[in-house]
């Protein structure tokens, strides 16, 4: 008798608890909370260094494409063509993206790095349907780069499956880098690979 209270008191504790795991899955789920909850888990991987670009030497992925514009959270407009004769990084994102508020950090430690360099640009491209959601998340967060969206097409070399997607653009006019997926961008590597562009 005692063996079958025990069975039974260890099962309604195990539905217990997938209970409240269930639970607290579906408060993060419907309060649009664990886009944050997942990013923030993301960034401690990010954290480690593991997950970086990768930035052999002399490799060029495609020539980059200028022919493009882009509206800042201002409502000012960037041509494409302006960004020519520069190092860009060019990183695609959007606030429902875990992997893109991992990385949104780092980012921003690389931005404040490198931003009194005029010949590196950042241009960080919102994909979010509504752009006033992106704004809003950068103000809240205290980012300092500015952010943009398409005023035109995307041309078809920036066009990725997957985000976030980053792309450093040479002066030459090369893509020296593509990576799909977060990386970890604000490390003395990374930083001297943006440099030895110039």
């Amino acid at each position: 008798m005692t063996a079958e209270k025990n069975k039974g008191r260890k099962v309604r504790r195990e539905i217990i608890e997938w209970a409240v795991i269930i639970g607290i899955g579906l408060v993060l789920y419907l309060t649009g909370l664990h886009t944050q909850v997942i990013g923030t888990l993301q960034g401690l991987v990010l954290k480690t260094g593991i997950i970086k670009p990768d930035t052999s030497p002399g490799e060029v992925i495609a020539p980059a494409e200028y022919n493009f514009k882009l509206v800042d959270q201002e409502g000012r407009l960037l041509e494409g063509s302006s960004l020519e004769g520069e190092v860009v990084f060019m990183n695609f994102w959007a606030t429902w993206c875990p992997p893109c508020i991992a990385e949104m950090p780092d980012i921003n430690r690389l931005y404040g790095e490198l931003q009194e360099e005029s010949d590196i640009r950042f241009i960080l491209v919102s994909l979010d349907e509504d752009f006033n959601k992106a704004i809003e998340f950068v103000k809240e967060r205290g980012y300092d780069f500015d952010i943009y969206q398409f005023a035109s097409p995307v041309p078809m070399v920036y066009e990725s499956r997957a985000i976030p997607t980053t792309f450093v653009l040479s002066p030459e006019g090369e893509i020296v880098v593509k990576k799909e997926g977060m990386a970890k961008y604000n490390s003395e590597s990374f930083r001297n690979f943006l440099r030895s562009l110039k």
